[in-house]
């Protein structure tokens, strides 16, 4: 099939128009960011009322270069092994004759069901003396891979299969095909997950407490928590936001302004599967086989042993079905309103790559850089003074939930729109189509794949949130998340297990219909 064409009428006009964005989406896209900004304004504030001297005491000391240490430790292992590894699996399941693929396919997702801080009590329960900063890497690796597993999954399928026919024309190995053609079209699906990864390395919380492993995010919450000392934390909040802020100048500079998409029929062609030999299929087999057992078996094994002890009577709960109604409520809406915010910002950055639609677009990251508990004091103070009528409201936490899970929004957003050529959304206005119902009609479908992924993890984050969760939902309000963290906190593990069952069991089937969803909106 001939590659569509586009008339010269509409390529001058795009020449034309290419430069000036619907103002709408600029507009949307600039509120979206000033509200991310308001925790980051939060820190500011405290560090002002502080004092520079205070500020510079509490900063330029011994602990906090531990912290330093430590996270940059963390950052600097965790996230290239999250990488290595999610890209095996995922070239693995979707590239190759490995057997069960599609099987390992789903179960390499997974683990995104599975709460970091369940994973964390899991293995401390198998090895109690398991602590410090390799047992903080081990443990981060198996709960986040599939950050970078599913947008590099997702990219594979959809990959033109010709520019690899002529590598191989050409005489290029197979081998060296990967690192010369297909490498370079993950670049953008390796970046976000990358990003996606070290910055939930640097606002984990429960994870890393049950290790004994000290971060940033552990010493602001045992500020917080046994002093209530708001500038001394506020001033390692700051810290955390300039780390967050070197990350996404490093994604920024690493992303670059490459095009990932293409118009015609190339994309549509059945993916070329490379056949592993004996040995190949066994290495693959055992990389699957250990990242599955590692990630999802330990967890569920530990939950079984204590669903067993507690028998039928740990289900006889009320509380318990009360949180589990809440959880999905308080999730979906989450999602859907994240979702809703994230679609200009995506949009802009890649239909418009400016340096200033970039700079809205990291506006959304360095929130989610901060710990739950200070994204939640900020909103606080801000509803407390300027919007009093939605303190303690859905509202709220709603709006939380979305200054914490743009990135899972906005990344997979953002790879999928770039999967859409912006020639279609042309063609499409030059027949009478509107904007905005071009846009609609031809590039959100387009990117579905994409928007439903988006949804699906930050469903999944918002069902296991806790400390935002504890702080600004009404009175009354329950979810799995806080449930399971109250009754660990008072070493009451078998009554425990049914929450944290529940939010793995309300989250798999949801992963699992997302995968089939993307498989068959990718024509395989």
């Amino acid at each position: 099939m001939s590659s569509l064409t586009l008339p010269a009428a509409t390529a001058a006009a795009s020449q034309t128009t290419r430069h000036r964005p619907p103002v709408v989406l600029v507009v949307l896209a600039l509120f979206v960011a000033l509200l991310a900004l308001l925790p980051v304004g939060f820190v500011i504030a405290v560090g002002i009322d502080t004092g520079w001297e205070s500020v510079k005491a509490l900063i330029f000391r011994p602990r906090v270069g531990e912290l330093v240490s430590n996270t940059f430790l963390l950052v600097a292992i965790a996230v290239p092994a999250c990488v290595l590894l999610g890209t095996a699996i995922a070239w693995l399941t979707e590239r190759t004759s490995l057997p069960g693929r599609r099987l390992w396919s789903v179960l390499a997702v997974a683990p995104l069901a599975i709460p970091a801080f369940v994973q964390s009590y899991a293995w401390v329960s198998v090895a109690p003396a398991f602590n410090g900063l390799w047992a903080a890497v081990f443990i981060s690796v198996l709960a986040y891979f599939p950050f970078i597993t599913m947008p590099v999954a997702a990219v594979l399928r959809r990959l033109d299969p010709g520019l690899e026919d002529v590598a191989a024309s050409l005489g290029t190995p197979p081998w060296l095909i990967f690192f010369r053609v297909v490498l370079p079209q993950l670049k953008l699906a390796l970046c976000g997950g990358a990003l996606l990864v070290a910055l939930h390395l640097l606002a984990e919380y429960g994870l890393f407490v049950m290790i004994r492993f000290d971060t940033f995010t552990t010493a602001i919450y045992d500020q917080f928590q046994s002093t209530f000392s708001g500038p001394a934390a506020n001033m390692l909040a700051g810290v955390l936001a300039i780390c967050c802020l070197g990350l996404l100048l490093l994604e920024n500079a690493a992303r670059g302004n490459a095009r990932y998409a293409r118009v015609g029929a190339g994309a549509a062609r059945k993916q070329q599967q490379h056949t592993l030999g004996r040995w190949g299929r066994t290495l693959g087999l055992l990389v699957c086989l250990c990242a599955v057992i590692l990630s999802l078996g330990t967890p569920l094994v530990v939950l079984a042993r204590w669903l067993w002890l507690g028998g039928v009577a740990c289900w006889d709960n009320a509380d318990l079905w009360l949180s589990l109604h809440q959880t999905v409520f308080l999730a979906l809406c989450g999602a859907a309103i994240t979702t809703a915010f994230a679609l200009p910002t995506a949009w802009l950055s890649v239909r418009h790559p400016r340096p200033a639609f970039r700079l809205l677009e990291g506006c959304n990251y360095i929130a989610s850089s901060l710990p739950g508990i200070v994204v939640a004091l900020a909103l606080v103070t801000v509803t407390i003074h300027y919007a009093r009528p939605i303190y303690q409201t859905e509202v709220t936490l709603f709006l939380a939930y979305a200054l914490m899970f743009m990135p899972r929004a906005l990344v997979n957003l953002r790879a999928g729109i770039a999967q859409a050529p912006v020639e279609l959304e042309r063609v499409a206005q030059s027949l009478g189509t509107t904007p905005a119902r071009a846009l609609i009609s031809v590039t959100l479908r387009l990117a579905a794949p994409g928007a439903a992924a988006a949804a699906a993890l930050v469903f999944l984050g918002a069902s296991n949130e806790l400390t935002a969760t504890l702080l600004l939902s009404p009175l009354g309000t329950r979810t799995l998340a806080t449930g399971f963290w109250a009754l660990t906190s008072e070493i009451d593990y078998v009554a425990a297990a049914p929450y944290a069952a529940l939010m793995i069991l309300i989250s798999l089937p949801l992963t699992g219909l997302l995968y089939k969803q993307s498989q068959k909106l990718s024509g395989l």
